[in-house]
């Protein structure tokens, strides 16, 4: 089978691009190659860990937002040709593009850590990176009375690089609610140099490590987790030197690290960190001029969000649109993404920031100033995010996400 496009990924960026291609013409033929039967929406997963949320209000049937007018190929890709412009499938067979948009997001690497994914779910180890582990991080917050909790951030590239934070500024609202903050060591490794990577952002919540008590470590990352012992190692680095450090601890929240996909590591795409090599504004593959990418696969440096994939999606539409008819990208993107920090329940810093880390928010700061903690940016993320997502986004409506047009003024 050929088609006149093949989308590699089933989740938020595949699903946005292949509704926001058909809301242009119905009449292309598109491909979407998925074995997945279920879609979460991951940014409610911060918020199932605290309680916020339940589990089932962050996930739905794949079969319910795939794209009326799509064919939904319900197995793996395990090889890409672009010269052949071909996909091999997980049965063996293979399928042929005209245009090819590459969006399977990344890989939770798990096992980078030794002896966490056997620790996971259980002895305090947990991580709201899993649909069935955010609730065991309710349940250890809602259960702990004092001890150590510690929460980990692995190296760059991550998705929603503010959410190692959230888990823990959520915690710490819980048990300060609850009486028991002061007797409860919190600590959070980062492996990063800073706490977040937009520096505009940092004062405010520097302001709530200070609050809620926060030992914060920069340059310390979690290297092995003995679950049966309740002990973590960290490779921490002080003055250029790497030293092991042991923490004993009651809970542990990890985040782990997070790489490309084998289909797209080992394709001729990818750039030398694994993952599609783009240009960065109109989000083509810099050697062929058939394929595009989007979303967590990208080799973008943008913040690998949901936010960033709403965006994108409709750019990656009109400019695969045009490929179609032979002709060069039309539309560009500047990098947006969005992390609401949440601070405290009823709270949100919401960074939203471009390449280079430029400031591009969505609100006169009359109205939401994202660099301090609002409730605007909590009823934001709770209330109006999940139904932009599942109503918006995902059947293709562009709201405040049209793309730009190359050429014209911002």
């Amino acid at each position: 089978m050929t088609y006149d496009i093949v989308i590699i990924g089933g989740g938020a960026a595949g699903i946005a691009t292949a509704a926001s291609i058909l809301k242009r013409n119905a009449q292309v033929s598109i491909a979407v190659v998925d074995p997945a039967q279920d879609h979460y929406y991951q940014p409610g997963w911060t918020l199932v860990g605290a309680g916020v949320f339940t589990p089932e209000q962050t996930r739905k049937a794949e079969a319910d937002v795939m794209p009326k007018g799509v064919e939904w190929i319900r197995l793996p890709a395990i090889a890409i040709d672009p010269e052949r412009r071909a996909i091999t499938l997980g049965d063996g067979d293979t399928i042929a593009y005209r245009v090819l948009i590459v969006a399977p997001g990344l890989r939770l690497a798990w096992e980078k850590i030794a002896g966490l994914p056997e620790a996971l779910g259980r002895n305090g180890v947990t991580s709201n990176y899993r649909y069935d582990l955010a609730p065991y991080t309710c349940q250890l917050v809602q259960e702990l009375q004092r001890g150590r909790a510690l929460f980990s951030q692995p190296p760059m590239p991550i998705k929603c690089a503010g959410a190692p934070q959230k888990a823990m500024y959520l915690s710490c609202d819980i048990w300060r609610d609850h009486g028991v903050l002061p007797a409860i060591d919190v600590e959070f490794h980062n492996a990063g140099p800073a706490l977040f990577g937009v520096a505009t952002y940092v004062p405010a919540l520097m302001e709530y490590v200070g609050k809620y008590g926060i030992d914060l470590r920069l340059e310390s990352n979690l290297v092995a987790v003995d679950a049966d012992r309740r002990i973590a190692t960290f490779e921490h680095k002080r003055d250029g030197v790497s030293e092991r450090v042991e923490r004993e601890f009651d809970m542990l929240h990890v985040v782990p690290p997070q790489v490309s996909h084998d289909v797209v590591a080992k394709s001729p795409l990818a750039a030398a960190n694994g993952f599609v090599e783009v240009d960065e504004a109109t989000l083509r593959h810099k050697r062929y001029d058939d394929v595009f990418a989007l979303g967590d696969a990208a080799g973008t440096s943008n913040a690998k969000t949901a936010a960033a994939a709403r965006k994108q999606a409709p750019v990656v539409a009109v400019n695969a649109l045009a490929a179609l008819d032979g002709k060069a990208p039309v539309a560009d993107y500047d990098g947006y993404g969005s992390c609401p920090l949440t601070v405290e329940r009823g709270k949100i810093v919401l960074a939203e920031f471009g390449y280079g880390g430029k400031l591009l928010p969505s609100f006169p700061s009359w109205l939401l100033n994202g660099t301090r903690p609002t409730r605007a940016a909590w009823f934001l993320k709770e209330r109006m995010l999940p139904p932009i997502y599942w109503q918006g986004m995902l059947k293709g409506h562009e709201w405040m996400a049209a793309p730009h047009e190359i050429g014209k003024a911002a």
